[in-house]
């Protein structure tokens, strides 16, 4: 783990018996989702490949998960403003909605126009950062500054990851162990969760996270346990950070394990094989795991691998363009 080779063990604010309780608040088009040896691709990636597919729900990701565990716990009738480039706040306006609650969503320019009309159809005001290359985050603060709303900060609150962890309570019903297990690394809150229940309960299983290349932060925050800002310029909008939050580095690093870097060209290759051998369409956010495995073939030859598929929001031009 990163911190075992600091030489201690730092805390995390995640706790496994919150993420058994996220479990069972979920709706049920997010709870349980398909898993299931991928035969062919496995043979093609030299490993026993276990596919956790979170793009068969309403929203098309996994974001529901940790928004609808987030909005479980609020008290009264907030007004809810987050940033997002559009599957978290799908899945926020998924989740509010639930509870009746007014979302308002800053997303930078250029926005993924499904993903936008998939947040408004939900009920959710979404509104783009005005400026130079928008400035979405701070937007939206500024609008929970005047409107009293409740800033939501996707790898700053513990439920969202708690949320997001019901994924790996799923995985390890698998009925033999993991040798590693692969998931998305954007924000922290997927890769924290399910690492936190994994840890908990099957502690020898690698947790690796997958970062575009393009967009570095986490990778070098991790690295070196210290927030490092960095430019993000990868297609893979969904794992595109500048910034980390510090609560999803300390809650990585006493938590997982390892971080690889795919880049672009790989993350296409991924949503390719995904599609040509499996059936599922997927962004390239949502093929990070995939595309990490073919990336580095020897590290994970011959191991039973649990991958998490996360994402499937291709307008039609991104669907032609790259598929």
């Amino acid at each position: 783990m990163f911190a075992e080779s600091f030489g201690k063990t730092l805390p995390h604010s995640l706790c496994s018996e919150r993420i058994a309780r996220a479990h069972g608040i979920l709706a049920l088009p997010f709870r349980d989702t398909p898993q299931f040896e991928a035969t062919a691709l496995g043979e093609r990636l030299g490993c026993q490949l276990v596919a956790k597919i979170e793009t068969l729900n309403p929203i098309r990701s996994f974001k529901a998960r940790g928004a609808q565990f987030f909005v479980s716990q609020l008290a009264g009738k907030p007004q809810l403003v987050c940033t997002s480039t559009g599957n978290f706040g799908q899945g926020m306006a998924f989740a509010a909605r639930q509870r009746d609650l007014a979302l308002t969503v800053f997303m930078d320019p250029p926005a993924n126009p499904l993903k936008v009309a998939r947040m408004r159809a939900l009920g959710a005001d979404v509104r783009m950062a005005s400026g130079e290359g928008g400035d979405a985050h701070g937007a939206a603060r500024r609008f929970a500054a005047e409107h009293g709303a409740r800033l939501v900060v996707d790898g700053n609150e513990a439920a969202i990851a708690e949320g997001a962890g019901t994924i790996g309570l799923e995985l390890l019903r698998w009925e033999e162990p993991f040798d590693a297990i692969l998931a998305p690394l954007g924000d922290g809150a997927l890769l924290s969760g399910i690492s936190c229940w994994c840890k908990a309960h099957s502690p020898d299983v690698r947790m690796i996270g997958v970062c575009a290349s393009r967009s570095p932060a986490m990778w070098h925050s991790l690295r070196e346990q210290r927030i490092v800002t960095a430019p993000a310029r990868t297609i893979a909008e969904g794992i595109s950070v500048e910034t980390p939050c510090a609560a999803a580095v300390t809650n990585l690093t006493g938590l997982a394990d390892e971080v690889l870097l795919a880049d672009d060209v790989g993350l296409i290759d991924a949503m390719r094989l995904a599609h040509r051998d499996i059936g599922v369409v997927l962004e390239p956010a949502g093929a990070a795991a995939l595309a990490a495995l073919l990336a580095y073939p020897a590290r994970f030859r011959g191991q039973r691998i649990g991958a998490v598929l996360t994402g499937g929001n291709l307008s039609p031009e991104q669907m032609q363009q790259w598929l």
